[in-house]
């Protein structure tokens, strides 16, 4: 399987409950085959400054936004191949950088600095990294998802996202894919990642079934409820 490295497409995302989802993939199911990842649970881990500076310009929904994270899929060992990721996105346009390591590799680079190759990409990602003083690995964030592709166009990706949860401890890939969940049982996210424009069968789908794009930010929501309760605290709502 060819990891692919280099990204450029435009991302829209809905909110939907497992009763929506379930009649979507009834109707678009001959038009979509399952990715080779199939179900997977994807576990990142966001780097961001000490004041949360990247989290908090993003969530200003600025022209220009980026991204810096570490992504596995299920928990890694240390052999395991992870992502070092930076993706930014401009005028609603998605472009991201992917650097495949070796776990041992990515910790020794986010612990110690070492540089594990002189790639263009990693070039790239260690610039924005040293862009940002005291960057370091600040939430983490997985959940359950299945993926899809069109039949005829393998840049139309369908994914759907459950079971979101989150932890501000222990941040570390290795500890396992536990944490608090932000998104109700009943609820799903689903994000349309096209090259192009999207397919008339797939926009007469979500017209039919009244699905419409939404807004949601794992990062974003998690980072509001930590903050939700340093306020709390302060105010003086918790008891010791």
């Amino acid at each position: 399987m060819t990891i692919q490295t280099v990204f450029e497409r435009t991302e829209k995302k809905y909110i939907l409950t497992l009763s929506q989802r379930r009649r979507l993939l009834e109707v678009i199911s001959r038009y979509i085959k399952p990715d080779e990842y199939g179900e997977s649970t994807v576990c990142s881990l966001y780097f961001d400054t000490d004041d949360s500076r990247l989290i908090r310009h993003s969530m200003e929904k600025p022209v220009y936004k980026e991204k810096l994270r570490l992504r596995s899929y299920s928990t890694p060992k240390r052999d395991s191949n992870v992502f070092l990721e930076l993706k930014k996105k401009y005028n609603g346009v998605v472009y991201k950088r992917r650097q495949t390591l070796k776990y041992t590799q990515a910790m020794d680079y986010i612990r110690e600095g070492v540089m594990p190759n002189d790639s263009q990409i990693m070039r790239e990602i260690d610039w924005a990294m040293q862009y940002y003083p005291g960057i370091a690995p600040k939430m983490f964030i997985a959940y359950d998802r299945t993926a899809f592709y069109s039949k005829t166009d393998h840049e139309l990706r369908i994914t759907f996202d459950r079971n979101v949860r989150f932890r501000t401890d222990n941040l570390d890939l290795a500890k396992g894919h536990y944490g608090e969940r932000i998104l109700d049982a009943n609820l799903c996210i689903m994000e349309i990642k096209a090259l192009c424009a999207m397919p008339l069968w797939l926009t007469q789908a979500l017209s039919d079934l009244k699905i419409f794009p939404g807004s949601f930010s794992k990062y974003g929501t998690a980072y509001e409820i930590t903050e939700q309760r340093k306020n709390d605290y302060k105010g003086g709502q918790y008891c010791a």
